[in-house]
């Protein structure tokens, strides 16, 4: 099966799980693949229940919910993507935006699955030293960073080695999802407000996506540009 058919297959995958995870189904699910990465874009995707909750400016509770469920659909899709692509799935990241009602799952693989063939012009070490700087902010500088494009339009950012110790303490004692909906706020914060990514992609970022790997001391990140 061609590439394209693999992810269009998986895209309606992912759209028929999610309705019946939440008795809604998004508007639109594309899937998009590199080497070592499989991105699935999620568009218009809300529930009449979260619809309820963000009226009630009750963010939090629906990031709760949704990642509870999530975490049953990302294990269900793991076994799919598996098959589909014939690799496998060594991370699992996810994360929203519940103002422009979008999201993405991430999925890291361990053998490369499409070739590049597009060749996309990017300050490549700029960008990975403002990632640096902005991280450093927050809480340290990464261990390591790696820039990868998916598309025209999506730029994966990993970091390695982002935990402090405080961080470290809190996930021993179970803090975790406490954890995760701080560092999602502050460092998206950070990352829109202080970041000068903009000047380094030429373009208008329109969204930044972030997810943690806390147990693996990971973090994988998405810029979204506006290339219109």
């Amino acid at each position: 099966m061609p590439i394209q058919e693999q992810l269009n297959y998986i895209s309606g995958y992912t759209s028929k799980l999610l309705r019946k995870k939440f008795g809604r189904g998004p508007q639109s699910c594309q899937s998009i693949a590199n080497k070592w990465h499989l991105v699935i874009v999620i568009r218009g995707f809300l529930s009449p229940m979260e619809e309820v909750l963000l009226s009630k400016g009750q963010n939090n509770l629906i990031d709760l919910t949704r990642t509870t469920i999530i975490s049953s659909v990302l294990e269900e899709l793991k076994g799919v993507i598996q098959v589909t692509l014939e690799a496998e799935i060594e991370g699992c990241y996810h994360d929203w935006n519940l103002s422009t009602n979008s999201g993405l799952l991430m999925f890291t693989l361990n053998n490369p699955v499409v070739d590049m063939n597009e060749v996309i012009q990017l300050d490549a070490n700029g960008i990975k030293a403002e990632v640096s700087r902005v991280s450093s902010l927050v809480q340290k500088v990464p261990e390591h960073i790696e820039l990868y494009p998916l598309s025209s339009q999506i730029f994966l950012v990993e970091r390695k080695g982002i935990l402090i110790p405080i961080e470290r303490a809190l996930i021993m004692k179970g803090f975790i999802q406490e954890l995760r909906m701080t560092k999602d706020e502050l460092e998206k914060r950070y990352f829109y407000n202080e970041g000068k990514f903009e000047e380094l992609f030429n373009i208008n970022i329109k969204e930044i996506f972030i997810d943690w790997n806390l147990k693996d001391d990971r973090s994988l990140m998405a810029f979204i540009i506006d290339n219109r």
